[in-house]
């Protein structure tokens, strides 16, 4: 056990999956795996443990942001034997053909936070997702026919809705980066598991867009992830 998670060793699968909302856990617990164990309450980041056509698997909340997700991935790697671990979530969309609910595989992940500077004395601020890791995902989901693009990721420490002056943040990017999404935990869970000599992966929904009008409901967007959740999980088996 650990000071941010009660489940002892074997509770947790060798295979996670990672929303940031612990309820969006419950939710992939109760609806997707047989058998659901509660295995963590601990801050209410539940995290539960069952079977996915004949596999067991892990479905645990992340948190929202770097700091978060980072001590979560760390400890399941580290403490728990993680062997890998795919991240889903909703995400920002930063081009201009990608729609809403549109699903984001993340093949690299861009920081200007000091994530890597804190964790480990690194100034690095770009790191890839595992390849394959995302080869299996690609794989699967050909196989069901579920389209995905690919591409870079920004992962940032302030949603860019809220901030004051997003114009010049986004001119500071670099223009080779050509991101696709926006969101706020990739970078971490990469960083970590690369660091650890792991697997980790991110998939999105495109919930948002400065290209669309629309804005997506509460039930528009939990229906919407259902693709993107038997995506994950089937790429897992």
């Amino acid at each position: 056990m650990t000071v941010h998670n009660e489940a002892k060793k074997g509770d947790i699968a060798k295979s996670v999956i990672m929303p940031g909302d612990p309820m969006r856990a419950k939710y992939i617990a109760e609806h997707y795996l047989e058998n659901p164990k509660l295995v963590n309450t601990v801050r209410g980041m539940y995290a539960y443990t069952g079977i996915y056509h004949g596999k067991e698997l892990t479905v645990m909340g992340s948190g929202m942001g770097m700091p978060s997700m980072g001590i979560y991935s760390y400890e399941l790697f580290q403490f728990y034997d993680v062997e890998e671990i795919i991240r889903i979530g909703t995400c920002g969309a930063y081009a201009a053909d990608l729609k809403l609910f549109d699903i984001v595989l993340s093949e690299q992940a861009y920081t200007e936070s000091n994530f890597a500077l804190t964790y480990n004395n690194s100034e690095c601020h770009y790191v890839n997702s595992d390849d394959c890791l995302n080869k299996k995902i690609i794989d699967i989901a050909n196989t069901m026919n579920i389209p995905i693009f690919k591409g870079n990721t920004i992962c940032v420490d302030f949603v860019d809705f809220y901030m004051e002056d997003p114009e010049t943040y986004f001119k500071r990017v670099p223009e080779t980066l050509k991101p696709l999404s926006g969101e706020m935990e990739a970078f971490a869970l990469f960083y970590v598991a690369a660091s650890l000599h792991k697997k980790a992966s991110c998939l999105m929904t495109v919930v948002d867009s400065p290209y669309i009008e629309q804005k997506v409901s509460p039930e528009e967007r939990e229906q919407a992830l259902d693709r993107m959740i038997t995506l994950a999980l089937s790429s897992l088996t």
